[in-house]
């Protein structure tokens, strides 16, 4: 049996919120057996299960929302989660957002590691993807399709220098999140975060927590943390908003010029076409590092 798996300990934080700005105060919990992930706003005392199901906006980053109470910003931590094989924990957060942090999903795998990863007495469960579901539009399109274990492969592809048609697939059977996606850091360009500023939007937004990029070069001091930083960062956003399924997929994405919205759609229509996926208990055999529980390979139970 591959075990479930959640915290072993009660870990808080706080950041900024990356839209209102705001300090957010964010406590992870661990939660039983077949539970899920799911948030709570502690300030209005309403839960919100993390699944396809209650989401209800994808501009700009993805927002779960439940009798008008949303949280936005969720695919990050829920990368981090993921990333590390979590399958039940619970999430409270003081506002309607999960904190931005430095951006990427890096200090979020901090905290789960800090509070450690608990094996459960209950089979892990995944969805196993049968027949190929796609979606598109225009030049935009995405897809799973049957594969052992997990892999996610993007196609970034901005009018940029930086990011025209580039690449990266990820076989996290093989590479580690950690290592090769979780410290990759959300990304904009400058007079885009100069109009949404204006508009009361990314008002915790800084060269602090996301790469920001003029016509020609990036901003931040520090320069880039992997060379394809952005490429990651699309991937990371990936694995966020395919956890929203509601358990682990054994399957590959494939995906080009997306983000949340047609990762959305995606989801949901794979759980719409009940014909290409089954739940099952995860064998041993697609989970090559069952001993490790350090977090340093993405998802062991893939």
């Amino acid at each position: 049996m591959v075990p479930q798996r959640t915290l072993n300990n009660t870990i808080r934080c706080s950041g900024i919120g990356l839209h209102s700005g705001k300090k957010i105060q964010l406590v992870l919990h661990p939660a039983d057996v077949n539970t899920g992930i799911a948030f709570t706003r502690s300030d209005l005392n309403i839960s919100i299960p993390a699944h396809a199901d209650f989401v209800i906006d994808t501009r700009l980053c993805t927002t779960i929302g439940k009798d008008g109470v949303s949280i936005s910003t969720v695919e990050h931590l829920l990368s981090a989660l993921s990333g590390l094989g979590i399958d039940n924990a619970h999430i409270e957060v003081n506002g309607a957002e999960v904190p931005v942090m430095d951006g990427s999903a890096a200090p979020f795998v901090f905290l789960i590691q800090c509070a450690g990863i608990r094996e459960q007495n209950e089979s892990k469960k995944v969805i196993r993807i049968l027949n190929r579901v796609e979606v598109s539009d225009g030049d935009k399109r995405c897809a799973l399709y049957p594969a052992s274990g997990f892999k996610v492969s993007y196609l970034l592809d901005y009018d940029h220098p930086l990011l025209k048609n580039r690449s990266v697939s990820i076989d996290f059977s093989h590479q580690a999140y950690t290592r090769e996606v979780s410290r990759a850091r959300t990304f904009g360009f400058l007079h885009e975060i100069e109009a949404l500023q204006k508009s009361g939007l990314a008002l915790g937004g800084s060269l602090e927590n996301a790469i920001v990029l003029d016509q020609y070069r990036v901003m931040n001091d520090g320069g880039l943390r992997y060379e394809d930083e952005c490429v990651r960062h699309k991937i990371l956003d990936t694995v966020g908003d395919l956890s929203l399924a509601g358990l682990p997929i054994v399957g590959a994405f494939e995906g080009a010029r997306t983000g949340h919205q047609m990762n959305h759609s995606l989801v949901t229509a794979l759980l719409a076409d009940t014909s290409a996926w089954r739940i099952e208990d995860l064998s041993p055999v697609e989970n090559p590092t069952q001993t490790v529980l350090s977090g340093q390979v993405f998802a062991q139970q893939m």
